[in-house]
């Protein structure tokens, strides 16, 4: 082989170490991302976690349901402060998923007054009253839609939610008890501490399973849900 064959012949073999190279590149690569898209799903639609055990959980079997899929395959929480203008423009997207997926999503609230809102603590304890008499559904809706009545606000909105107490037909003595009872502070206090433990910085903040999301607006909240409900 002359000197020339053999300087063509090395040049092909590095040519084909190079192209070896690439495509084993491209296919790790590939693997990679199919990889953490995997992990991604499986994390969305596992089941969710166990409501019992000492580590954070984004749902617990006291948390609040607005409404329960019977095969309780796919779980929504909502982590919210009722003074949060955030919070208030996500509750008609949320009131409108509980009707696309009635049935088939599990929806769940937790309380997470934010310490900057002078009334979100309030406004939270007065829903947990209400849960009490069972009306924690009737006054979650009456607080977002009358937040700017009492909202961003630096005075005590408790007249005004003991109203929203009487307008629902509750009985304002227990409630006005329960209301200000330490134990419904306290179990406001257990869900944001939860929250806090699981990540939750600010509100809204959702959790899809277990896991956190950021939908950034109700076609990204249905893309999740369905990809959730296909599994």
């Amino acid at each position: 082989m002359s000197r020339k064959e053999k300087i063509a012949a090395m040049r092909a073999q590095d040519t084909q170490r190079a192209a070896r190279k690439r495509n084993l590149a491209v296919t790790l690569t590939v693997i990679g991302v199919f990889a953490v898209v995997l992990a991604a799903i499986v994390l969305i639609n596992r089941a969710p976690a166990a409501e019992s055990g000492g580590g954070p959980q984004a749902v617990r079997a006291d948390s609040h349901r607005l409404q329960t899929a019977p095969d309780g395959k796919v779980t929504l929480v909502e982590f919210l402060d009722f003074e949060c203008e955030g919070c208030a423009a996500h509750y008609p997207v949320v009131e409108q998923l509980r009707k696309d997926y009635a049935g088939k999503v599990t929806f769940v609230v937790r309380y997470f007054p934010i310490a900057s809102h002078f009334n979100a603590e309030r406004a939270a304890r007065a829903v947990e009253a209400a849960a009490q008499q069972g009306k924690f559904e009737a006054m979650y809706q009456r607080m977002f839609e009358r937040q700017p009545e009492w909202g961003e606000k630096r005075v005590p909105a408790d007249q005004t939610f003991r109203g929203y107490a009487q307008d629902l037909g509750l009985d304002v003595a227990a409630w006005e008890k329960a209301y200000r009872d330490p134990a419904t502070l306290k179990r406001v206090t257990k869900d944001a501490e939860e929250g806090q433990a699981l990540g939750v910085e600010g509100t809204p903040t959702f959790f899809l399973n277990g896991t956190k999301i950021q939908p950034q607006s109700a076609d990204e909240f249905k893309a999740l849900i369905d990809a959730a409900l296909k599994r």
